[in-house]
């Protein structure tokens, strides 16, 4: 399905991002892994060369445009080409907005933000110049798309990367790159920390089998996300475009695009009185949800 495809996975040395590469591989695309952890990496890419596929590793934070370059220029050196970029890296800092310093902040939309920004830039770059296409695949997350408790700045990365893949969708319509978002969720260390999940994290770290209850809200392991990401970086992706994609255990489901849901008008517009009133009235009962579902988080 992807033979002769060069793709670029960051965070690919565990979890989800380390599923997306060997499923990549496996499809036949050449894989660029990087991941913070040289050691991790080194795993990754042995794991999928001992299978018979080819992989290279790129150690480095994901944030600043020198490594964007380096990865892209790593997948041509390597590879003669690149197909697909794959934002996957990013940190987590699980705190709530009064215990959230600077330095948290920082560190969590520069690596999920910020190298989302800078590698897509870059693979944007090569795609134009080599003309034929090509496919970025970015990573949100329902922390992004609803409340998380305690993920102000996790929510916040992952909400305006969905926002800039719809941007970039448009931008690049015509010179045959799509942009889609990957809404994630699987059982991960990352999820490990929320009530009644531990278990069920060490059970599938274990290979034992997930429940089908949990399994039909979304949530298996990193490897039921894969399938996923074989596709959008395929041919056969071509026209789907700008969409936030949920993926995790038994389901596959679309996020719609924010719109408007209810709307007044008051000619001669409004006073402060008035948007009291039809706060109270018409529009109280179009008052949006914003508490999470159940088991309604995932990530890299």
């Amino acid at each position: 399905m992807l033979d002769g495809r060069v793709a670029v996975v960051t965070g690919a040395g565990r979890g989800l991002g380390r599923s997306y590469a060997r499923a990549l591989a496996a499809a036949g695309a050449a894989v660029v892994v990087n991941d913070l952890d040289a050691d991790v990496a080194a795993e990754t890419v042995a794991s999928i060369v001992d299978a018979g596929g080819a992989a290279v590793a790129e150690v480095g934070a994901v944030g600043g445009s020198e490594m964007a370059d380096a990865l892209v220029a790593r997948a041509v050196d390597e590879f003669g080409r690149l197909d697909v970029m794959i934002t996957n890296a990013g940190a987590l800092r699980d705190k709530t907005l009064r215990n959230t310093t600077d330095d948290d902040f920082d560190l969590v939309v520069t690596s999920h933000l910020r190298g989302t920004f800078t590698c897509g830039r870059a693979a944007a770059a090569r795609f134009r110049e080599q003309g034929e296409g090509g496919r970025l695949i970015l990573v949100g997350s329902p922390a992004g798309q609803r409340a998380s408790f305690g993920q102000t700045a996790y929510s916040a990365s992952k909400g305006a990367i969905v926002a800039m893949m719809r941007t970039w969708a448009v931008e690049h319509a015509k010179i045959g790159v799509t942009v889609n978002a990957l809404v994630p969720t699987a059982l991960t260390r990352m999820v490990a920390t929320i009530p009644g999940l531990g278990e069920l994290v060490e059970k599938a770290d274990r290979g034992e089998p997930i429940p089908e209850d949990v399994r039909r809200k979304g949530l298996g392991s990193p490897d039921d996300v894969a399938p996923l990401v074989v596709y959008l970086a395929s041919a056969a992706s071509a026209g789907v475009t700008g969409q936030a994609i949920a993926v995790g255990g038994d389901r596959i489901a679309l996020w719609t695009h924010p719109d408007q849901v209810a709307e007044q008008l008051r000619p001669g517009g409004w006073t402060a009185e008035a948007v009291r009133d039809v706060f109270d009235g018409e529009l109280k009962g179009e008052l949006q949800d914003y508490v999470p579902a159940p088991l309604d988080r995932g990530g890299e």
